[in-house]
């Protein structure tokens, strides 16, 4: 793989685009809350203000934690807000084939290999670095070791996982929000996994191939996925896929400042609605958290031509009490 020192999100122009795809892409791990609201809210309004199109993926290849009824609660949530999309909810699980493709041909080409290593023997490894911000950072131990995944599951009698041999350069990310950042690959990314040892694609290879299947231009997510950023864009790099546009938003917090969670339904959309919240509220809020002027109560598509990204906060943005009980939670 030809790879220069440094990469750019900037260098080459690939982020002018005729035609701005936006993207909505919720997990049905568990319910969304008013994160996630203000996360597809922005990234909304972000497209519909240039007069860019929106499409909707379901991200549901985390088999272990998808739970039943999810899909179409979520769905249910983005109408609620207000929110619309281009064309019929795409599953990611209906493309998993295409996903499967493109590992096997990072595969063929020597840009991936077979990995058996179990969590807890990458965790105890001595040679382990330390955690990245998404993780222990893989150390390399079946680099060159196995030809094929059938060998792999020979020499130890379970099956495989894929992994992504990264090159050794800076990856270099400007991003729209955080600024640019700049990513050691080999030692603050490490080898990644493009599959699991079941076969199941893993989220850095499935959101790279459905981003590119779905025309996508631009991502606006959570800044706790900054760091995936630099894994995709090598993803997109080897595959010869163009690169999208980033801005990864502060994340939303609690008054101790703890980051919202799944696992939580304190501030969960499904309980907001339950308790006959207006969504204009929620609206409202998510408008006045990222430095648009809003009444009490707005519908989305009210605030689509006034919508800036320049004017968000560059710190993370607490939920406080007032605005817990203005929207009936306490």
């Amino acid at each position: 793989m030809p790879v220069d020192p440094s990469f750019s999100a900037y260098a080459h122009g690939e982020a002018t685009r005729d035609m701005i795809v936006g993207r909505l892409a919720p997990s049905p791990t568990g319910h969304l809350h008013l994160g996630h609201a203000r996360s597809f809210l922005l990234a909304w309004w972000h497209a519909r203000s240039r007069g860019g199109r929106i499409v909707l993926r379901i991200e549901d290849l985390d088999v272990e934690r998808v739970k039943p009824g999810l899909i179409e609660a979520a769905i249910d949530d983005l109408r609620w807000l207000g929110l619309d999309w281009d064309g019929e909810p795409y599953v990611q699980s209906n493309g998993v084939a295409e996903i499967d493709a493109a590992a096997e041909s990072l595969l063929a080409r020597g840009l991936a290999y077979p990995c058996s290593c179990t969590r807890k023997e990458i965790e105890t490894a001595s040679s382990a670095p330390h955690a990245g911000e998404t993780g222990v950072i893989y150390p390399g131990t079946c680099r060159g070791r196995y030809p094929t995944p059938a060998a792999a599951e020979r020499a130890t009698g379970r099956p495989a996982a894929l992994r992504f041999m990264v090159p050794d350069c800076i990856v270099r990310i400007e991003d729209g929000v955080q600024g640019v950042h700049e990513y050691d690959a080999r030692t603050m990314l490490g080898d990644f996994l493009i599959s699991r040892r079941l076969g199941m694609p893993a989220y850095q290879l499935a959101v790279v191939v459905d981003d590119a299947r779905q025309d996508v231009t631009e991502i606006v997510r959570g800044a706790d996925l900054m760091e995936s950023s630099a894994r995709q864009w090598l993803l997109q790099e080897a595959l010869g896929y163009r690169h999208p546009r980033w801005w990864h938003l502060s994340l939303v917090t609690d008054e101790s400042g703890s980051r919202l969670a799944k696992r939580s339904d304190d501030v969960s959309l499904a309980r907001l609605r339950a308790a006959g919240t207006d969504p204009r509220q929620i609206v409202s809020w998510v408008a006045r958290s990222s430095g648009i002027e809003a009444p009490a109560l707005v519908h989305a598509n009210e605030l689509v031509a006034r919508f800036d990204m320049d004017h968000l906060p560059r710190s993370e943005v607490p939920i406080m009490r007032r605005d817990l009980r203005e929207l009936g939670l306490c």
